[in-house]
Parts: structure tokens; C-alpha cells; sequence
């Protein structure tokens, strides 16, 4: 019996096209940008063919959104889920990497060097997320044995499952990079759970910024 989850980044909002980017965690709150809206009805289309059964979502606007538009030609709603929600990122919510490694030196060194022991400030860390994230996509493979599931999250959630399924630990995570509305595919099969696809983003190549 196979069932298969379509995991998927949700599309971009301003805050992922600011340049430098900026990090948005749980109160930046934003729906898609307009680029962000056309890379979402781009995943739709390419997986419309493809069978799918249940949608779920991170409760956030960016990621209900998406979810919203690439479960559409199935017939579905997605039902939202605490436990994919973005990863708190604490004291840094809003800022970019420069600005963080500037004004937070210290805690930005921890932080790259180890961010599974060393999480965001007065957020969460890799470890954290990783647990969470991986019980919530368990259950919903154990729920739906045998059908397959479509889950829209974000970048700390996603790439945190990811990695454990790849061998890599939390530390390791950010390895694992994800484009807004990359297709990651798990299998799976017995006892076995595989990644089969990752960040899957070629039919995003023809969505103009």
C-alpha cells in the first residue's frame, strides 16, 4: 500500500522578495504577493492530473492561501493545523540576515553554528520544530494510508521534516533549501517513508517575477 504526501513551500509574499529577505515567522501575517498567487496557480496546474484526496495547511494566510488554490480542480478545502505553523523565529521576526548578524552577533553565531541547540531568540529551535513537525505528518500518514495528501507549510517546517527523512539531523537542516511552491514527494510504502522528489521547481521557471 503506498501513500504519498505532496509537500509543498508555500508561494512567495513581499517579505520573501524583499531584497535582502526578510524573516517572517508567526506575526507577519501576510497574504501572497501577486508572484506568489501565479506560482501557487502554476503547483495547481501541474498537479491538477494528479489524484488527491485530503489538503492541509499551516493556519497562516501565506500558506492557507496556497493551499486554497492548488486543491481547487480536487474539490478540496484545507483544513488548518496548529502544529504546521511557521516556525516562531522571536526577537528577529521582520529582520533580515544582515541586520540580525549586526545587531544580535552573538546570538546569530550560536544560531548558525547549531541552530537545532541554538534556535531563534526567544523563539523556537530546529529541534523543536522538527518533533512537532514530524508527529503532525506522521499522524496524517497514518491517517491516510494508502491515499494521497497534499500539505502546504513553510521553509523552517518543511526543510525540518525533510532533513530527518534524508539522514540529516536538526543542526543539519538548513542544508535542505526550498523554493516558494517547491514540490517535495514522500513515499510511503510498508515501513518505509522516502523522499522521492525534492523541491521539485520547474514549473516555475516560466512565472515572471
Amino acid at each position: 500500500m503506498k501513500t504519498v504526501l505532496y509537500l509543498i513551500r508555500h508561494g512567495a509574499t513581499e517579505a520573501n522578495l524583499a531584497r535582502p529577505p526578510v524573516l517572517q515567522g508567526r506575526r507577519y501575517n501576510e497574504p501572497l504577493a501577486p508572484l506568489g498567487v501565479r506560482q501557487a496557480e502554476a503547483t495547481r496546474d501541474l498537479l491538477a492530473i494528479r489524484p488527491v484526496e485530503h489538503c492541509y495547511s499551516s493556519p497562516l494566510e501565506r500558506a492557507l492561501q496556497t493551499a486554497a488554490i492548488v486543491a481547487a480542480p480536487h474539490g478540496l478545502s484545507p483544513l488548518p493545523l496548529e502544529t504546521l505553523i511557521e516556525c516562531d523565529v522571536g526577537r528577529w521576526e521582520g529582520l533580515d540576515w544582515q541586520t540580525i548578524r549586526a545587531r544580535d552577533s552573538e546570538a546569530y553565531a550560536r544560531f548558525m553554528e547549531n541552530p537545532a541547540a541554538h534556535g531563534y531568540p526567544d523563539g523556537e529551535s530546529f529541534a523543536a520544530v522538527s518533533d512537532r513537525v514530524h508527529g503532525a505528518l506522521e499522524e496524517l500518514l497514518n491517517r491516510h494510508a494508502g491515499q494521497a495528501i497534499l500539505v502546504v507549510g513553510h521553509h523552517v517546517v518543511n526543510r525540518t521534516y525533510l532533513a530527518r527523512l534524508l539522514g540529516l539531523p536538526p543542526a543539519q537542516a538548513r542544508q535542505v533549501t526550498l523554493d516558494n511552491c517547491g514540490i517535495s514527494v514522500v513515499i510511503r510504502e510498508g515501513e518505509t517513508t522516502a523522499v522521492t522528489m525534492l523541491n521539485a521547481a520547474f514549473h516555475l521557471q516560466g512565472v515572471a517575477a
